[in-house]
């Protein structure tokens, strides 16, 4: 990243924006059962808490639209004042995220009505049903099952951990949707605070605190997806951070004992990845950057500790997600398989279908995914940029993370099925490296996903006017795409232009000299 002269007003200005940009989602939750917020059935008076004003869908849509603007420009100004030497404390960002957190926890989420598929998942388990080989049309009359929309036919995809919450909350409630979708709700928020406070601790310095503030926990967009709707993909970052936490320690200057930690760090890693890719299998992508590093430390050094610490993360991860999978029974993979023929409309993938159509290019398209995801990793892991620490702690540390977030990375943009929440895997891994203009792209990315999906919900179940549906046809359907093949353009022009990945942009002068505070 480039500096130039700082322009006192671009912080603050982002800031304000940021705040701006969550009070229009919050005021969308608020308002209660809209085109952005599906009804949960239950008794009055139970949580979440909202007003019920029926509001239209243009306000309601206008206000989301509003919202990922206002926070998606907040952060641009926030990334170019930091880039031109512009600080601020990060622990007013960071209890201001975990607050918003906590006021979304006690209102019903908003923009897709996968926790309805959930409930109906936990609810499946608590009244001994399979959720992976039974659909919600499979169990009519259940006042739970029986809300949910657009999936009715789709058994579960979610892993045995992600079920295991299901069926807690399920127990919790009942016979009601919105107790179930609450308790979901409260433990994804605490999910978020979590991460959060892994990526603080791991920080280390003040410049970096504010940078993990910024790109997860005073995040707006994040703050939208993981936690205002509540998906349950937040369940599976926090283990995935929390593994590389383990792995590769505090973020502290010339301390080797990194380098010198014993097996059972490795294996306490490599258990958190099996819990992550027994939630989402994506998550589990992250392993790869400890094992990078352990395989080149034994090449280089041929020591037999090295060998136990890799055989202490795979086993560590495989037992945990064979164990898990095991009690989630024989079908636990069976939709898994289903869906990898799925193709998003906001990819670009989705051109592919258009200029080929539908049919047995299929095929094509997983051949098309595998070569670019193998690219795209080529190219990020020798791009990411270095943080330069010194040592060989240091060193192996900021190579786990880069490689880890190039895993991540090259999935995210080459994947044919994508939705705008699967973006914060890439925020998380993105947060532990330094600045650079790949956190440009990311919120391009996510600012873009975001705009497609006006709600992530069915048209014709919720009712969106006929003026609306250009929102599907043309700007989901079409526009987006083009937009993500751009910025996937963009991302490969980047990688190319900084084949020798560089050190954090230039601090300024109080924020070095407050490096440890």
């Amino acid at each position: 990243m480039t500096s130039s002269s700082p322009r006192p007003w671009q912080g603050p200005a982002g800031l304000g924006a940021i705040a701006a940009s969550i009070g229009c989602f919050l005021l969308t939750a608020l308002l209660g059962p809209s085109v952005m917020q599906p009804a949960l059935p239950g008794l009055p008076g139970q949580p979440p808490f909202s007003l019920d004003v029926h509001p239209s869908p243009y306000l309601v849509i206008g206000l989301v639209v509003a919202g990922i603007l206002a926070g998606g420009g907040g952060l641009a100004l926030c990334l170019t004042a930091v880039a031109r030497g512009w600080r601020c404390r990060p622990m007013p960002l960071v209890v201001a995220g975990v607050l918003v957190a906590g006021a979304f926890a006690f209102l019903p989420p908003i923009g897709s009505g996968d926790h309805l598929n959930y409930a109906a998942y936990g609810r499946m388990v608590a009244t001994g049903h399979d959720p992976y080989a039974t659909r919600a049309v499979d169990l009519p009359g259940d006042p739970v099952i029986d809300a949910v929309e657009e999936w009715r036919r789709a058994p579960s995809v979610y892993g045995p951990i992600a079920t295991a919450q299901e069926a807690f909350a399920s127990r919790i409630g009942g016979e009601s949707m919105r107790l179930t979708v609450f308790v979901m709700s409260l433990i994804n928020s605490l999910a978020f605070v979590l991460t959060a406070a892994v990526l603080y601790w791991t920080s280390g310095t003040r410049e970096r605190r504010l940078r993990t503030a910024l790109m997860w926990t005073f995040n707006p967009l994040l703050l939208f997806h993981l936690v205002a709707g509540s998906h349950n993909d937040t369940l599976a970052i926090a283990p995935m951070v929390a593994a590389l936490a383990v792995f590769t320690g505090r973020r502290r200057e010339g301390s080797d004992k990194a380098s010198r930690a014993p097996w059972t760090r490795s294996l306490a890693a490599g258990a958190l990845v099996g819990a992550a890719m027994a939630i989402k299998l994506p998550a589990g992508l992250v392993g790869g950057g400890p094992a990078w590093v352990l395989l080149a430390r034994w090449r280089r050094t041929r020591e037999r500790a090295v060998l136990w610490r890799l055989a202490a993360l795979f086993g560590g991860a495989g037992a945990v997600a064979v164990v898990t999978f095991a009690l989630a029974g024989p079908h636990a993979f069976d939709q898994v398989a289903r869906a990898a023929n799925s193709v998003s409309l906001a990819t670009p993938w989705h051109l592919v279908d258009l200029l080929l159509g539908r049919g047995g290019h299929r095929t094509f398209i997983k051949i098309g995914f595998v070569v670019l995801l193998l690219v795209l990793l080529w190219l990020l892991a020798r791009a990411l940029p270095r943080d330069g620490e010194p040592g060989v702690a240091g060193g192996e540390r900021d190579e786990a993370r880069r490689i880890a977030a190039a895993l991540v990375l090259a999935w995210l943009f080459a994947a044919p099925y994508e939705l705008p929440w699967y973006d914060g895997f890439a925020w998380a891994a993105l947060a532990l490296l330094a600045w650079s203009r790949f956190d440009w792209l990311l919120l391009a990315h996510t600012t873009a996903m975001s705009l497609a999906y006006l709600p992530a919900r069915d048209p014709k179940l919720i009712g969106l006017p006929g003026n609306l549906e250009w929102l599907v046809t043309v700007v989901r359907g079409f526009v987006i795409p083009v937009l993500t093949t751009a910025i996937l353009i963009a991302l490969i022009l980047e990688c190319r232009r900084r084949r020798d990945p560089v050190p954090a942009p230039v601090r300024s002068p109080r924020a070095s000299a407050e490096s440890r505070g």
